[in-house]
């Protein structure tokens, strides 16, 4: 599913790495989304979760299902219409057979999944998700997010539900509904019964829906979401109103009150650089160049990778360090660009308004002496305690080039790799 934020706000494009340094997202697999859920009484498919065929076996014999659907659980989207490396075509499927529950099941797990959003190698399947098959009557939209348009929680919710919202928005915006929400009362019944009638829900299915919602919006003030979508928001032909799918996003910054979930993120398919990274504090995004950038700062990062490519050479990674970085951390950022065979040359840019360059400089001759680096290293150091730093560095016996300014370190970089 797609985020919806630039539905209520004309927000620029960025870029990848800069999206990625402003906030790190946990991802959560769609069986954990839907337990969480589950948990705070919203209506959800039953659903059962196997990393093995004997545990797929057991589930599809013990459950009272009329149908099953059997769902790969990757982190991209695109599943239904993915190939497995097994043979197996789509990673969603439905049966009435148990024993074909776990023939899909063998075909799934252990193999990789290639979708439109995975890489081309597609992403290695680990749990599959079985749950019961129940049929749509008709499919609505459904979502609750933090938006600064309306300094709050607001509710975007549609009838034309099932369907990329953003194109529904393209081309009848008048099926979006929007509720902003006062974060210090909370929905409102009134609230929730107006966005049912939006969503076209009728008679006792109006209530349920109405209370499905309060109830979505609990979960969210809950868990610390950023946004909680679903799609579809669906009632049955029998009468139930259910959250067929979902996607919840989370506040980074409220960690400390949200381990629990956040311990849940699976990193089997993240970058392990992007990972070792995190656990140091440190932004990093691989990208396919050869020159590493180390700098503090997002936007002067992106400008160091921008100059670098105006002077013909091509970054190999967006690494921020931030404003509060420590000598053991800048050892540590060196490790992590260093393990990327593709390195040929270092850049480091550091503008010491909050950071201190001396403890740039030291945690710098600390690391090369520490992995006996191997490639040319331009540093430009400006700020507090630069002359100190600048002394450091040049006492280090470490053969470093020092660069006066960016469009230096940026010539110097790409010269390196010259010889």
């Amino acid at each position: 599913m797609l985020r919806i934020s630039s539905l209520l706000r004309n927000a620029s494009q960025t870029s990848k790495a800069l999206q990625a340094a402003s906030v790190r997202h946990l991802n959560l697999h769609e069986y954990q989304s839907k337990q969480l859920m589950a948990d705070g009484g919203v209506t959800v498919q039953r659903f059962k979760v196997a990393d093995t065929s004997a545990q797929a076996r057991d589930i599809a014999q013990s459950v009272k299902y009329d149908e099953f659907v059997v769902k790969a659980q990757v982190l991209a989207g695109g599943r239904g219409k993915g190939t497995f490396d097994s043979g197996l075509h789509g990673g969603v499927k439905l049966t009435r057979d148990p024993a074909q529950v776990v023939e899909f099941v063998e075909k799934m797990l252990g193999y990789r999944l290639v979708t439109k959003q995975t890489p081309k190698e597609g992403v290695l399947v680990k749990k599959v998700m079985i749950a019961e098959a129940l049929d749509i009557k008709r499919e609505t939209y459904l979502a609750i997010l933090m938006d600064r348009t309306f300094n709050g929680p607001v509710v975007v919710a549609s009838p034309a539900g099932g369907v990329d919202i953003e194109e529904v928005a393209e081309k009848t915006p008048e099926l979006i509904f929007k509720q902003p929400v006062d974060i210090n009362k909370g929905l409102t019944d009134e609230q929730a019964m107006s966005i049912a009638k939006n969503l076209q829900f009728e008679g006792n299915n109006m209530k349920d829906a109405a209370e499905q919602i309060k109830k979505l919006y609990q979960v969210f003030r809950r868990v610390d979401a950023t946004m909680v979508e679903i799609n579809p928001f669906g009632e049955t032909p029998d009468g139930k109103v259910v959250c067929f799918d979902a996607k919840i996003n989370f506040d980074d910054n409220a960690q400390f009150r949200q381990k629990d979930i956040f311990a849940q993120e699976d990193h089997a398919e993240s970058d392990p650089r992007e990972v070792e990274a995190a656990k140091w504090n440190l932004n990093y995004i691989g990208m396919d160049g050869n020159i590493a950038c180390l700098v503090n700062g997002a936007g002067l990062a992106m400008a160091t990778m921008d100059i670098i490519k105006l002077h013909g050479g091509n970054p190999a990674n967006f690494l921020d360090v931030g404003g509060s970085v420590g000598e053991e951390q800048v050892a540590e950022a060196f490790r992590i660009l260093t393990q990327d065979p593709k390195v040929k040359a270092i850049l480091v840019n550091v503008f010491g308004g909050i950071v201190n360059c001396a403890t740039i400089a030291n945690g710098i001759v600390n690391a090369c002496k520490k992995i006996s680096l191997s490639v040319p290293l331009v540093v430009r150091l400006e700020g507090t305690n630069v002359d100190a730093a600048k002394e450091i560095l040049s006492n280090s016996g470490l053969p470093i080039h020092s660069a006066n300014d960016l469009d230096d370190a940026a010539i110097k970089a790409v010269a390196s790799l010259r010889g």
